[in-house]
């Protein structure tokens, strides 16, 4: 099996510096942004999460506003035709 080469074949030695660099920096900010992230996460009240994730509840408008019909009233009025004599 061939091996590929590696995707910083062509980079020279000023870009693997500059790439570790950027992969240090990233490194070390890491737990100050975990430390962000958590302290966000616990101050987030939940109901503005859920409208964050679904959007604005809007029961007056498709897909939330109720359906002119339901199956239990197509349902009822099947069964009162098949009453009447």
């Amino acid at each position: 099996m061939a091996s590929r080469p590696s995707a910083l074949a062509n980079w020279s030695p000023e870009q693997l510096a500059q790439g570790r660099r950027w992969v240090k920096t990233w490194q070390d900010a890491a737990p100050r942004l975990e430390a962000i992230r958590r302290r966000e996460l616990r101050q987030l009240d939940s109901f503005t999460a859920i409208a964050w994730l679904c959007g604005p509840a809007n029961y007056h408008e498709p897909p939330r506003a109720p359906k002119p019909t339901s199956g239990l009233v197509e349902q009822q009025r099947l069964f009162s035709m098949l009453r009447q004599p």
